[in-house]
């Protein structure tokens, strides 16, 4: 990986992402996997049906008690939720429509965003461009925690409760570590969510939009899904800052799991990543991996080397916009 250097206590490398040049060896070797890249032709009906489905819970849960709709929040809806944000980071590569129906993407990823109850496509595709571009990049990758994430947040408890506010910081975040002008299509996604809120307010109340935003904070936080925030980057071995996990939740979650997978080919859409596995399978059998995100989850919480700072960071150039 390179010359570390200490700065702080995240772990500095002078190198490039190690995504790179797998890519150029991994097509190289195996330019078949080309036919992998674009468009996934069911994604566009698997996530109509979950907003849907998302839908008709609104009207279910308008008589329903508090504590039956928090229950029901975290236990089926916000998994939906959660699922639907991981679309919507499928979407974000364009891989519903393809590369050459873009607006095609942003709109539809608006859609896909409706039972999430706040607008969140939009600004998620602005940022998560640079994720990839600056993996690690400091002031450019987002997804990294900020000086005083890793500071405070370094004991059992605090590390606990920095699971449960993850929503709280990743919204948040992005508008300390690189702030960037709201887009046209932003303001698109926010008239377009919250009028669609206040539809559903009229119909049936405050408990459905309380059921759809409540169950996308919890299960955004604290939750065995969540375990994926952790897992993809959080260096739990020194010198590798990606980790795939190839558990069943995959199923529910559009296969981010495979990210070392996705990063090394981010246009091949989630339900192909297991083929990117299979074809070159040298590349990623011997590379440490998940097994469990709740155990991801334990690992965070209670092994003292594991924290906040456990994060590559590298300096990065700013690319030039084509």
């Amino acid at each position: 990986m390179g010359n570390r250097v200490t700065r702080g206590d995240f772990e500095w490398v002078y190198t490039e992402q190690p995504h790179t040049q797998r890519r150029k060896e991994i097509l190289a070797k195996y330019p078949e996997i080309k036919a992998l890249m674009g468009p996934d032709p069911h994604l566009k009906w698997i996530v109509s049906g979950m907003v849907f489905v998302q839908f008709l819970a609104c009207y279910l849960v308008k008589d329903l008690s508090w504590k039956w709709i928090f229950f029901w929040a975290y236990a089926f809806g916000g998994c939906i939720n959660h699922s639907l944000t991981l679309a919507i980071h499928d979407i974000s590569h364009n891989v519903a429509f393809g590369n050459k129906q873009a607006k095609w993407n942003r709109w539809f990823a608006i859609f896909a965003n409706l039972p999430i109850g706040v607008p969140y496509s939009a600004s998620f595709k602005k940022y998560h461009i640079d994720h990839h571009r600056y993996l690690g990049g400091d002031s450019l990758d987002v997804d990294i925690p900020t000086d005083f994430e890793g500071w405070f947040f370094c004991t059992p408890l605090r590390k606990l409760l920095w699971l449960f506010l993850q929503p709280l910081f990743y919204s948040l975040r992005p508008l300390y570590v690189n702030p960037k002008a709201i887009t046209r299509m932003e303001i698109f996604n926010a008239l377009v969510q919250f009028s669609i809120d206040l539809i559903i307010y009229y119909l049936w109340g405050l408990k459905p939009i309380i059921y759809l935003i409540a169950g996308t904070i919890l299960c955004m936080g604290l939750h065995p899904i969540s375990g994926h925030f952790i897992a993809e980057h959080y260096m739990f071995l020194k010198g590798y800052e990606t980790y795939s996990y190839y558990g069943p939740l995959n199923w529910l979650t559009f296969n981010v799991g495979y990210h070392m997978e996705h990063h090394d080919f981010p246009s091949i859409p989630g339900c192909r990543l297991p083929m990117v596995k299979k074809i070159a399978a040298e590349y990623y059998d011997n590379l440490p991996h998940h097994q469990s995100w709740i155990r991801v989850l334990w690992d965070f919480v209670f092994d003292d080397t594991i924290g906040p700072y456990s994060r590559v960071k590298r300096l990065c150039k700013l690319a030039k916009e084509s």
